[in-house]
């Protein structure tokens, strides 16, 4: 039976930035002095990000597990492939992390009346199951970055922004593609780590079809796009350029993922690049925001 201590490695809250970010910019794009948020619905838009973000890990943790393609990975340990769960197990805690992301979505839709929204919400929870998942999963196609990039990024911040006050805006928009970059390259930093032995295991990633120098490439536009998309987004709105803060820790990560880095060092930067969203996701949200902050 795996420990309190396994199960949270396996929900692998380093990778938690990916859900927070997006829904932190969301709220800022949108709060103004006469429209604060409202934050029982901000609450839900995040319980329902982190929770699809804890079910796709685990679901990769049972699917990659039960496949045999985590038996030569270079990071931590994985629930399924050490033995500490069964698979059965931890395939529960995924659709029961997908349960409360329906039901913290569904609670939010009914505050909006917006029905509609409840078909979003399946396609995450679908995208994050069939991830690794099913007879096809598209992570094994290279198709990863584009799904974290569409459901961690526009889909997140649009739909977070919109359950608000039913409105969004444009610079809501070029931030939604800022953190969905940001999002993809948390994913690719992860494969960049485990590109020997997910081509071993026939797990074709896009960092594993490009190979470890154009993967590395790729992470770095991706830290710089995503740096640019936010400078757009002070078109009008001067402070929003407090992003560019962000250009130094991007400048070392992009440097270093230029170099022969050693598992250890992939490892770190996966978390490195994590905790580079977050801080663009503050900085964006609280220069999006109308409080006077900047």
């Amino acid at each position: 039976m795996a420990s309190p201590s396994q199960w949270l490695a396996g929900l692998r809250p380093k990778t938690l930035p990916a859900a927070i970010s997006p829904v932190l910019i969301g709220i800022g794009s949108v709060w103004r002095p006469e429209s604060p948020p409202l934050w029982n619905r901000a609450a839900l838009a995040l319980a329902v990000a982190v929770a699809l973000q804890i079910g796709v890990n685990f679901a990769n943790d049972y699917s990659d597990g039960v496949r045999g393609s985590d038996r030569r990975r270079l990071g931590p340990a994985r629930l399924v492939e050490s033995g500490a769960a069964k698979p059965g197990t931890v395939k529960a805690a995924a659709f029961g992390a997908f349960g409360v992301a329906a039901v913290t979505g569904g609670i939010l839709t009914w505050l909006t009346g917006q029905w509609w929204l409840l078909a979003v919400g399946a396609a995450a929870i679908a995208a994050a199951w069939f991830y690794t998942g099913g007879k096809h999963p598209y992570g094994y196609a290279g198709l990863g970055e584009v799904g974290v990039f569409v459901f961690f990024g526009p889909v997140a911040v649009l739909g977070t922004a919109y359950t608000q006050h039913l409105g969004i805006t444009w610079r809501a928009g070029l931030a939604s593609v800022g953190v969905g970059l940001l999002a993809s390259a948390i994913l690719m930093a992860n494969n960049l780590r485990d590109i020997g032995s997910d081509r071993a295991a026939g797990k074709l990633t896009l960092a594993a079809k490009l190979g470890p120098g154009r993967a590395g490439a790729l992470y770095a536009w991706e830290l710089w796009l995503a740096l640019l998309v936010g400078a757009l987004c002070a078109i009008g709105r001067p402070r929003v350029l407090v992003v560019l803060l962000m250009a130094i820790p991007v400048a070392r990560l992009a440097s270093a993922v230029g170099t022969k880095l050693g598992a250890e060092d992939l490892v770190r930067l996966l978390t490195q690049t994590g905790r580079v969203e977050l801080g663009y996701a503050i900085l964006m949200g609280l220069a999006l925001a109308d409080l006077g902050v900047f």
